[in-house]
């Protein structure tokens, strides 16, 4: 779900020596595996709360990146000023984005939560004018960004007073997708000349998420409780479909060591392999993913203002991903 901030942040970093694996491949499989996240948060659900599965999701990619940087023979940047950057990013990039979609899919359906993720390439854009004062932003993207409001409105439908989606669950997709915009564009400024190569970047960028949700998850724990009645920050409740609390848990594990762990390395090599402009496409992929597996696997339906409003936010995206690479 982060191919645009990615490219963004390592447009200017050194490329990394080609791996055995095609990126081509890895591109196809970030579609799959980001479009397929949604998805996995909505079973989840089942029995985890939202912090629960953010905070899994996150603790199982750490220690999967730690395992892959280990592997590979990288290290952890030793630098004070870059963790103190890295705690930035870790929130922006992973702590509140996760939290915020596994809230949001507690109101809305998967596929609208999908596609309230393709608002990154527009934040991305409007948070580059306030971070990135020698960034010059071509008509072609400020029309962009007004065509990308234009589609949120209709998603919206502000003019029915029946049938719109929840305008708080889809408020915080949003609110997660434009986090993404922030946390890409500081890598860029203070990060965009900081990498090493391999995951030694996505690996400390997910432990500081990894701290800060173990936080998040002891206050949530402590003043939920009561009236949850949990034993433990790890306790789950039983499986709002009547099944076992075991399917629910898989998914997110998935979502953590596959959607996480594994999709940011193929990311990295992806940016790194073919540049930032490709990487930033697969983006545009991941909303008709989440879209056709919510619709074929879950039965979700979505209303055709919400399908017009898709179409626009996703013009919009590529008009401004076609402006970047002008």
């Amino acid at each position: 779900m982060t191919a645009t901030r990615t490219a963004a942040a390592l447009g200017a970093a050194n490329p990394m020596k080609a791996t055995r694996v095609p990126w081509q491949l890895k591109f196809l499989a970030l579609t799959f595996i980001w479009g397929s996240s949604f998805l996995l948060m909505k079973i989840g659900l089942r029995s985890l709360a939202p912090l629960q599965i953010s905070g899994l999701r996150i603790l199982s990619g750490a220690a999967v990146l730690m395992l892959l940087l280990t592997a590979s023979g990288g290290r952890l940047p030793r630098e004070r000023r870059l963790w103190a950057h890295l705690m930035v990013t870790g929130f922006f990039l992973g702590s509140l984005p996760f939290s915020l979609f596994a809230l949001g899919e507690e109101r809305i359906s998967s596929a609208l939560a999908g596609i309230g993720n393709s608002i990154t390439p527009i934040a991305t854009v409007l948070f580059s004018l306030l971070l990135l004062r020698g960034d010059k932003i071509g008509g072609g993207k400020i029309a962009g960004v007004l065509i990308g409001f234009v589609g949120v409105l209709v998603i919206l439908q502000p003019w029915q007073a029946h049938g719109r989606p929840d305008l708080l669950g889809f408020g915080m997709t949003l609110v997660a997708g434009m986090s993404y915009g922030v946390g890409w564009t500081y890598t860029r400024r203070f990060l965009g000349r900081a990498d090493f190569g391999g995951l030694t970047l996505p690996a400390a960028q997910m432990l500081t998420s990894a701290a800060q949700m173990l936080v998040a998850l002891a206050i949530w724990w402590l003043t939920q409780r009561a009236r949850l009645s949990l034993d433990a920050p790890w306790s789950l409740h039983a499986n709002t479909r009547g099944g076992s609390v075991l399917w629910p848990l898989l998914a997110v594990l998935a979502l953590g060591v596959v959607g996480t762990g594994i999709a940011m390395s193929f990311q990295y090599d992806v940016v790194r392999a073919a540049g930032p402009t490709v990487g930033a496409s697969v983006t545009y992929l991941i909303p008709v993913v989440s879209v056709a597996l919510g619709v074929l696997l879950l039965g979700e339906r979505l209303q055709w203002p919400q399908f017009a409003g898709a179409a626009i936010v996703l013009a919009a995206a590529v008009l401004i991903g076609r402006s970047h690479r002008r």
